[in-house]
């Protein structure tokens, strides 16, 4: 199965990890991720830690463990392309933005773009 149709069909839980430029991590929930028709993986980040981690370090990982019994799932180490502020692209696709003026003035919310550089199993090593 596709990336796009995997995460368009499949209901589950996504943790994001980043680290800054001198390796601090950092790990937090988010939505599932946009599979673009370019193959790019698109996540919604609001300016926080995340987002400044991939300011200073464009890898990043996905673990995403997929609803019911057992471990089932995937993880996604990532490399960011680019990303897009408060553009109308990033409020098509968000799940659970207010529309956009609704949005609070002073709150930024970015569409970070990035390339799946390798997909492993949620567990084992995929060999």
């Amino acid at each position: 199965m596709d990336l796009k149709d995997y995460f368009e069909k499949t209901n589950g839980f996504v943790v994001l990890s980043t680290a800054n430029k001198n390796g601090e991590v950092n790990a937090a929930v988010y939505s599932k991720p946009h599979i673009m028709d370019d193959g790019s993986l698109a996540i919604i980040m609001n300016s926080r830690l995340s987002h400044q981690n991939v300011e200073e370090n464009p890898k990043a990982h996905v673990l995403f463990l997929e609803e019911g019994p057992g471990y089932k799932g995937m993880r996604l180490a990532l490399t960011k392309l680019r990303e897009e502020q408060d553009s109308e692209l990033l409020f098509s696709l968000c799940r659970r933005c207010y529309p956009k003026e609704l949005e609070q003035k002073d709150k930024s919310r970015f569409l970070v773009f990035f390339r799946v550089d390798r997909r492993l199993p949620l567990v084992g090593s995929g060999k």
